[in-house]
């Protein structure tokens, strides 16, 4: 039912060695192993084969690693499992047809065009049989790779059930499969051997699934063929490499035939009988050679219950979000979702990431910069992430600066000079970082000794930043905050009603600022009868705009034209050990439970009722999404952001900070900026900087 892939395992210059030890399994394999060293002496092939025979895989590769034994074949599934505990280099892969790999498909009818990779969930599905390579391993395993579907607890049949709203997948009849897993099996015709992993089962294997398929998935790549890896040794040369496999392919053509087993009574000896002809390998590493692809798709199969956590400790730096967290474990657990959450405190971001680091948390939500940060410093990747649109490409958001339609005076960022500005909170993204950055960017400030408040300060006449109520910064900055519900706590972050996104559009809404520095979706939120909040009451969002970098104006509707920059969306951060799948199934099937911010019950996605904004998730998430092929933080912040953020690291220069702006012209000037304030004590507090931005 699986792929035929092998390997061989070669010990410390072996060829160099007069002998090489080949490790058989099986009596036929030891037999054919022995034949195929008397062909080579025939005809001088060195080194000669000498054949060893254990009684089984593992066997072979813990005799390798004791240097024991030299070479061993291995199919596809043993080399990854041998990664696990052994260390190799590939050294040649057998092919066949010039090919070393084919494809797990999926197919559908013609008239079932409209189904494709992204809207799988809830139709019907047929599979060649449970446990099965191309049928159950391949496609289940990259599904949820992808983070097109999630399993809790490591339970894919669950999780299968959940996806598919019926399926055929003989051999899911066992105790604790979902009864839907056989729902579309059809047994013999009979009304017997239904769901079967046997001929009977009509359904059952690939010609089975194929008599009865409603549903498209995408295909994956994966290398067929014997091959032949080293065991952790230096380089060896492949030109003699490849001298030894030609000449092996020769000798198989001859009378002694190395891809046929047929005399021996068995299939699949020593190599593939489908092999032609064995290819040196590009890439000596197993990851590469077998694809990162065909690696991340069985790792996401490879999972088991014992292999996750029985609670994940989430870390939290607030009362609110303390109490938050708190209430969201308990829902979590009246639904019987596993792991379960508990809470563990933290005085800073840099001590949640360090708690989870050392394992005394698991994990966080947190924002682009500190996503670079933890992932350089401490090694954390991402596990899950925030959508604000509800699709999969809502994992970032545009810092947009918003104004009035009837204040017809402002007509690009210039006009702003002495307006009065509404700001998330000082050393936000959105909120300060960009805005600030663009409007260095055309020149309309110059910060004298990296003294960016100042400079905010002096062009605009009037402002609210909550959090810029600190000793040495403009007065200013602080006088349109209008504090709490009592008028107390002015210019607080997380306190004055005018903080965050929302208190930042509210502080334009009211009148009182001319323009409000804020996230695209903000605008949305509160209008349109989008708000249950009285200030919002009315607010229609054709009434508003959006200034543009390039000096003009847009509806507010066409933000990923016009905007300050794109952010990456906040990630929920892990240490690299932690099973991502299971955390993003965990949080998944919770969002099928409290995503809706109305209601009485927990809201994953609301913090109303708590102190603060923003708590654990961004109140705009929609919902949470897996990150895919962004497993690492380099590859969710993007190239971009980090060519931006690897550039400003080793700024110790007149010339290099020069070579950097020349870069970042080209690319992102804003979000540079953005992150140079945060990388610089250039007045800006960076402890300061709010992680729910």
């Amino acid at each position: 039912s699986g792929l035929w892939i092998g390997l061989t395992l070669i010990s410390l210059s072996v060829f160099c060695q007069q002998t090489i030890r080949w490790c058989t399994v099986s009596e036929p394999e030891q037999k054919k192993c022995q034949d195929m060293s008397q062909a080579f002496s025939k005809v001088s092939i060195r080194p000669s084969i000498s054949c060893t025979k254990s009684p089984a895989v593992q066997d072979c590769i813990q005799k390798l690693q004791k240097k024991e034994v030299d070479a061993l074949s291995m199919s596809g599934s043993e080399i990854y499992n041998a990664m696990k505990t052994a260390t190799f280099k590939m050294a040649a892969s057998e092919s066949k047809n010039d090919t070393s790999s084919y494809y797990a498909v999926a197919v559908v009818k013609k008239s079932n065009s409209a189904i494709n990779i992204n809207n799988l969930k809830g139709k019907k599905s047929c599979h060649t049989g449970k446990g099965r390579t191309a049928g159950w391993t391949m496609p289940l395993g990259y599904l949820i790779d992808q983070g097109f579907m999630s399993v809790m607890g490591c339970d894919i049949p669950k999780g299968v059930a959940n996806f598919f709203s019926a399926s055929c997948i003989p051999g899911a009849n066992e105790a604790g499969d979902p009864e839907s897993l056989c729902q579309l099996c059809k047994g013999d015709g009979n009304g017997q051997h239904k769901c079967e992993m046997s001929e009977q089962e009509m359904y059952y294997s690939y010609e089975g699934a194929f008599r009865y398929n409603r549903v498209l998935e995408d295909y994956f790549t994966f290398n067929m063929g014997h091959n032949v890896l080293l065991l952790n040794n230096p380089p060896m040369n492949h030109l003699k490499e490849g001298s030894l496999f030609i000449r092996m392919t020769i000798i198989s053509k001859s009378d002694f035939s190395m891809f046929s087993s047929a005399s021996y009574g068995g299939g699949n000896l020593l190599f593939s009988d489908l092999t032609t002809k064995f290819e040196v390998v590009e890439a000596d590493d197993p990851v590469r050679w077998m694809s990162t692809n065909y690696y991340n798709v069985r790792k996401a199969m490879d999972c088991t219950p014992q292999d996750i956590p029985s609670a994940i400790r989430w870390c939290v730096l607030s009362s609110g979000e303390q109490q938050k967290c708190a209430d969201m474990g308990a829902a979590f657990k009246s639904k019987s979702l596993t792991p379960t959450v508990s809470c563990i405190h933290g005085t800073s971001l840099a001590d949640c990431m360090a708690k989870i680091k050392n394992n005394e948390a698991d994990a966080m939500t947190l924002d682009g910069g500190y996503i670079y940060t933890a992932g350089k410093n401490y090694g954390l990747v991402p596990a899950a992430a925030e959508s604000y649109t509800g699709e999969r490409d809502g994992s970032s958001y545009y810092a947009v600066a918003v104004v009035k339609r009837s204040n017809t005076g402002i007509r690009s960022l210039d006009d702003l000079r002495n307006g009065r500005s509404c700001h998330t909170g000082y050393g936000r993204t959105a909120g300060w970082n960009v805005p600030a950055s663009a409007l260095i960017e055309r020149g309309l400030i110059s910060p004298k000794d990296c003294q960016v408040p100042q400079a905010v300060g002096g062009f605009f006449e009037k402002s609210c930043v909550p959090g810029a109520n600190q000793n040495g910064f403009p007065k200013n900055l602080c006088d349109l905050c209008v504090g709490d519900d009592s008028g107390q706590n002015k210019c607080e972050k997380g306190k004055d009603r005018y903080d965050g996104y929302d208190g930042a559009f509210r502080c334009l809404a009211s009148g009182d600022g001319d323009v409000a520095f804020v996230k695209h979706s903000t605008v949305f939120q509160n209008t349109d009868g989008h708000s249950t909040e009285s200030w919002a009451a009315g607010l229609v969002s054709t009434d508003f705009q959006l200034l543009c970098s390039q000096g003009t104006k847009a509806e507010v509707s066409q933000y990923r034209l016009c905007n300050l920059a794109r952010v990456p969306s906040h990630a929920v951060m892990v240490r690299p050990e932690t099973n991502i799948h299971a955390i993003y199934g965990l949080l998944d099937r919770a969002q099928t439970h409290f995503s809706s911010d109305t209601g009485s019950g927990f809201k994953m996605f609301d913090s109303q009722g708590y102190e603060g904004t923003d708590l654990i998730f961004k109140d705009s998430t929609v919902r949470i999404i897996g990150v895919g092929d962004k497993k690492t933080y380099q590859e969710w912040l993007g190239q971009d952001y980090m060519n931006s953020v690897e550039d400003l690291e080793p700024v110790s220069s007149s010339h290099t900070l020069s070579r950097t702006l020349n870069h970042l012209i080209i690319t992102s000037l804003p979000l540079f900026l953005s992150l140079l304030f945060n990388s610089f004590d250039c007045g800006l507090v960076k402890s300061q900087f709010v992680a729910s931005d």
